[in-house]
């Protein structure tokens, strides 16, 4: 009888990992071995990018009752009233939600809660450093600073004790808060208002400082990724999750600040430089196995679109329409044969460091 290497699926790795009964090396090991053995080592998994935001209604269910539950124990807390429930009563929701955690993130291996209760120990941290600060009657900036580094360093325990993914993306929040709190300046907030939306607020020209920290915090958020991705590079276990929380922060900061520059460059120099960029983009995308950047990239592919159907003189209600349908098919077909697609591209790519440390890809001639 000849037994089947593949029997053993990447989802029964994956909860063999939430388990305990192996770690992420382990799995991956194992995955490595039985498609050795199959003469598959190099085939592209079936889930390529795993993600998993709840495991059922269930999940729902709990999260609103714990929100529901959190808020009224803190609004029976805060009846008692006083300048230091402000910053008792934090504190008191963050010990309930670690509390809590124990059990519906260490024991019922809930999701859905477990990043309700994160989210909820996190914003308690800043919340109370917050008051503590305002108290002394801190500057502005250092006080939003110091309350974005305490929470992150209550996040950072978080993952360390929870081994939550997404305490990772709590964590990056807190951080580009406190990157915004030292950056921040009236003209680069006033892209936040106005029709020019945005413009000034990522544009490297108009803004250089904030400008510059978001585009900082980006490539920060995407090395973080990076080192956890190419930790788990067949995507089994917590490593690969924690990468898909950091690239989904890291996205909309690199491609927004590089994009919305090139856009407000304007004329047939910055959408040429934009199309450029966006093709850059998608390789990234493609190289590194992360829809998040071309997501991230959708609103520009628009443009770059009308640009090219309508050209410089903007394009009318008819011209509109076909630009939603070129992007449209734009998009389903990237989603329909990314694996193809990112095949070609890693086998066209010469050989370079951390390329066999990336999420594998179809040999050539395969299936």
């Amino acid at each position: 009888m000849v037994d089947d290497p593949a029997e053993i699926s990447a989802g029964d790795l994956r909860a063999a990992v939430a388990s305990g009964l192996l770690n992420e090396a382990q799995a991956a090991s194992l995955r490595a071995l039985a498609q050795d053995r199959a003469g598959k080592r190099a085939a592209m998994p079936a889930e390529d990018e795993p993600f998993e935001f709840f495991r059922g209604f269930s999940e729902i269910f709990v999260s609103v009752g714990l929100v529901i539950l959190l808020g009224g124990i803190g609004g029976f807390l805060a009846w008692f009233g006083g300048v230091a429930m402000l910053i008792v009563l934090p504190l008191i929701i963050a010990g309930i939600a670690w509390w809590w955690a124990m059990y519906f993130t260490l024991k019922r291996r809930m999701n859905l809660p477990s990043m309700v209760l994160a989210s909820t120990f996190g914003g308690s941290i800043f919340v109370s450093v917050l008051s503590v600060l305002a108290q002394a009657d801190s500057a502005p900036r250092l006080l939003m600073v110091i309350a974005s580094l305490a929470a992150m360093a209550g996040m950072a325990l978080w993952y360390r004790r929870f081994k939550l993914p997404f305490s990772a993306f709590v964590l990056g929040l807190f951080g580009l808060i406190a990157v915004y709190a030292m950056t921040a300046s009236f003209d680069a907030l006033q892209g936040f208002t106005g029709p020019a939306f945005g413009a000034g607020l990522f544009d490297l020209r108009n803004s250089p400082q904030f400008a510059l920290a978001t585009l900082g915090f980006g490539i920060v958020a995407f090395l973080a990724g990076m080192w956890f991705d190419t930790r788990d590079p067949y995507r089994l276990g917590r490593h690969a999750a924690t990468g898909f929380w950091l690239h989904l922060m890291a996205a909309p900061a690199l491609v927004n600040t590089v994009a919305l520059t090139l856009y407000n460059t304007g004329g047939t120099f910055g959408m040429g430089a934009l199309a450029i960029a966006l093709i850059g983009i998608a390789i990234l995308a493609l190289v590194i196995d992360r829809r998040s950047f071309l997501t991230a990239a959708i609103i520009y592919i628009a443009l770059v679109l009308g640009w090219i159907v309508a050209g410089n003189e903007g394009a009318g209600a008819g011209q509109w329409i076909a630009v939603v349908i070129l992007l449209g098919a734009v998009v389903t077909a990237l989603g329909t044969w990314w694996v193809p697609l990112r095949a070609g591209i890693m086998r066209t790519l010469p050989r370079f460091p951390g390329k066999d440390r990336l999420p594998p890809y179809a040999a050539a001639g395969s299936v």
